[in-house]
């Protein structure tokens, strides 16, 4: 434990609570107690539903440092930014009005997971939090193949530790102005600043030169004189002609490039090391929170569902009392609480309470399979490996693959889904699908495609720059569902990307479909 101070500073409910076989008794708490409930609620972790977790470090915060890890995105070593202070304000205002509460704990995908315990909990709610944040979040954060591909939780807090002291250094020696001018830049452009999918190995200079001979004796034994008599295009030249340096831009700079800051902390040609440094930090944080935002269903589920089955657990072996159990029950509804649409609070779908139901939803199709259920779900119907199932799927999925793979006509009956078609030219909404087969498909593959933050966020790429001519930036944005980018918010991003770049920047409107140019902007257009 990472604090020494106790909540109530008596130990003697807790000896007897110990004496009587119960983790603890009363709402009080004090360190021993927090121990001795984290190791019986670990160990029971690991029998019932064999998770695997990285070491924990528990630190209890009050709710004043719990609005200051709000507002540097919860990350316990973080430079300073003016945006930072903004939004602890923010939060601030909300939670002394009453608009907000805070969240209960808040724990950081680092080894050793540190999990965040606010004072004011009472020992009930301490240890509903342990098991939802020290196991079930730790067991996600250990197994899941996005966590495992592009984090690293070994290192991460001794690069903030870096990052802070680097940027701090930069401050003093180059002033707080010029650092905040690169930040802000970078910060603007994180959503941009991250690779969605993993970049192939540079391949040797042997094996360049035998890919060169294997091309060269392929097009040899495909060679066919007949296709010099083909007449050519109108204007005399082939298409990929038109500026014969491109295709050896590309290759050298490897474009097109969707991550962003990296190709400018690259090739920016104005930059000093110091910035450069900078837009990396600014790089790795991004990719470090990438995997969270495709996991929220999944994580905050499997976290739901460890807490809610330990507790009962502990409660079934007379662990913990019925008002303690009362307690815990009353506080997992207000999380799993999912209003109405039509309700005032409804603010789309509550990711704890559709985790949740997806998780035990394989339990029951594992243990007590209907007809349904073992045509929808062959490979999982009545196999009794419950645990099994959710090891693998937690560890192999995130929102939008786990949702196409396991939701069921029974749970979309449960939550009543279906799909509305809206057509700006009609004055009236379709109900597209219903609650038949095909309706099923096609409300489950609607709901998976709504949490593939691919589809949702924006596709944009640098395509071109000719670093030996005028040296403009070519950036293309792939426009999908005739969806363009708000263009107060594109001209200031533009803005950002020609500070960091030092040249003109172009951005095109390409159709994905069909690929026909809708429109093209410049920062000369947009002026200082």
């Amino acid at each position: 434990m990472a604090n020494q101070t106790s909540k109530s500073g008596q130990t003697s409910k807790s000896g007897q609570a110990s004496k009587s076989g119960l983790l603890f008794s009363g709402s009080d708490w004090d360190f021993k107690t927090l121990s001795r409930a984290y190791e019986a609620i670990e160990a029971l972790a690991i029998e019932e539903l064999h998770l695997d977790v990285y070491p924990v470090q528990m630190e209890i915060i009050s709710s004043q440092q719990m609005l200051d890890a709000y507002s540097s995105v919860g990350m316990p070593l973080m430079y300073r930014h003016w945006s930072f202070g903004k939004h602890f304000l923010y939060q601030e205002l909300l939670y002394r009005k009453g608009g907000r509460g805070l969240a209960y704990e808040l724990v950081i995908n680092s080894n050793p997971c540190i999990v965040y315990l606010m004072e004011e909990n009472t020992m009930a709610l301490q240890a509903l939090v342990t098991a939802h944040a020290a196991l079930g979040h730790n067991h996600f954060f250990k197994n899941n193949h996005l966590f495992r591909q592009w984090t690293d939780a070994s290192a991460i807090l001794s690069y903030l530790d870096f990052a802070k002291g680097y940027i701090t250094r930069c401050e003093e020696r180059h002033g707080v102005a010029a650092v905040e001018a690169i930040l802000d830049s970078a910060h603007a452009l994180m959503e941009q600043g991250v690779f969605r999918y993993h970049r192939p190995p540079k391949l040797s200079s042997e094996r360049q030169r035998e890919g060169v001979r294997e091309r060269l004796e392929y097009e040899e034994r495909s060679y066919n004189d007949l296709w010099r008599t083909l007449p050519r295009s109108k204007d005399g030249d082939n298409v990929g002609e038109k500026d014969p340096g491109m295709a050896e831009r590309k290759k050298t700079l490897n474009l097109p490039e969707e991550n962003l800051l990296y190709f400018l902390e690259k090739n920016s040609l104005v930059l000093e090391p110091w910035q450069r440094e900078i837009i990396r930090i600014v790089r790795v944080v991004a990719q470090y929170f990438y995997p969270q935002r495709q996991t929220q269903v999944m994580n905050e589920g499997c976290a739901t569902f460890v807490h809610y089955t330990l507790m009962n657990t502990l409660f079934d072996r007379g662990l913990i009392t019925e008002g303690a159990m009362l307690e815990i029950l009353r506080n997992h509804s207000n999380v799993i609480f999912q209003p109405g649409f039509d309700d005032p609070r409804f603010s789309g779908i509550n990711p704890y309470a559709l985790g949740l139901d997806m998780m035990q939803d394989i339990q029951r199709i594992s243990t007590e399979p209907t007809a349904e259920d073992r045509d929808w779900f062959p490979d999982i119907a009545g196999n009794g490996n419950w645990r099994e199932t959710l090891l693998d799927a937690w560890a192999n999925h995130r929102d939008e693959s786990f949702i196409r793979q396991y939701l069921s006509p029974a749970l979309m009956r449960k939550w009543r889904f279906f799909i509305l078609a809206d057509a700006a030219s009609e004055p009236h909404y379709e109900v597209a699908s219903i609650h038949n087969e095909r309706g099923y498909e096609k409300i489950r593959a609607g709901l998976a495609h709504s949490y593939d933050i691919g589809a949702s966020r924006p596709d944009i790429q640098v395509v071109d720059v000719d670093l030996l001519g005028d040296r403009q930036l070519r950036l293309e944005h792939k426009v999908k569902n005739g969806i363009v980018l708000e263009e107060a918010s594109r001209d200031a991003t533009l803005r950002h990307i020609r500070r960091l770049w030092g040249y003109e920047v172009s951005l095109a409107a390409i159709d994905a479909q069909t690929g026909g140019t809708l429109n093209e902007r410049s920062t000369s257009q947009i002026g200082e």
